[in-house]
């Protein structure tokens, strides 16, 4: 693998992550007819740009606090504490962006949790819940042991990757059904690749990007924060500094 530099990686990975909310808010404002809190189909458009907001871009940028340089050095408690409040913050955007949704379907008489996007979205919510939980009696409440801290931390890290896929297999999934519903009578049909429809997929792949380089990062060695018993742990290389 190239030896990147994480700082401007980080950087990199930020902007992408600014231009994933930006692009769907565009698409949600320009073509779906912007915002409203009135159980419109333009209070519907809360649910993606909160979604793609909370459970893909704040969630990645919470499971990379612990690559930060500045994570490397002193006490790790702060850095715990900066990566569940951001994981929560995520999870209260994505539970703003199920409200929005069901008290759309309930409005309008549509079912709730008959596609697989919705099977799918649901899960990831429910396991991020649990994983939210787990975190935070393991590694954030004073009573945990130590060997439970050891043991539960592998099953922690896999999960936190685990959920991440499974956010950007909803939001891409997500994107296509409201697509495949959207572009049809009286809009031009979505397999004649409309502006909108071109819009939408190129958001679906800057997503996914956006969800490969974090899962990227994470499985990094370089740059994975050294064990508190490494003679390396409060040692930060200059090749992660840029």
């Amino acid at each position: 693998m190239l030896d990147l530099p994480f700082l401007p990686f980080c950087a990199f990975l930020g902007g992408l992550g600014f231009v994933c909310v930006a692009f769907v808010s565009a698409w949600c404002q320009h073509w779906r007819g912007g915002f409203a809190l009135d159980g419109s189909a333009q209070m519907f458009n809360w649910h993606p740009v909160l979604m793609v907001t909370g459970m893909v871009v704040l969630y990645g940028a919470a499971a990379l606090v612990y690559r930060l340089p500045p994570a490397w050095r002193g006490p790790k408690f702060p850095w715990k504490v900066l990566h569940g409040t951001l994981a929560l913050a995520a999870f209260v955007l994505a539970v703003l962006g199920l409200v929005a949704v069901f008290r759309f379907h309930n409005d309008h008489g549509t079912p709730n949790m008959y596609s697989l996007h919705s099977w799918l979205g649901l899960a990831t919510m429910l396991l991020f819940s649990c994983q939210w939980v787990a975190g935070f009696s393991a590694f954030l409440l004073p009573w945990a042991p130590t060997w439970l801290r050891a043991l539960y931390k592998p099953v922690h890290v896999f999960f936190g990757s685990t959920i991440l896929m499974l956010s950007v297999a909803s939001c891409v999934s997500g994107i296509n059904e409201k697509l495949f519903f959207s572009l049809k009578n009286g809009t031009t049909e979505y397999k004649l690749l409309p502006p909108e429809a071109v819009f939408a997929n190129t958001l679906g792949l800057l997503i996914l990007v956006f969800g490969v380089l974090v899962l990227g990062a994470l499985a990094r060695p370089s740059w994975k924060r050294p064990d508190a018993d490494s003679p390396d742990s409060c040692q930060v290389p200059a090749s992660l500094w840029g």
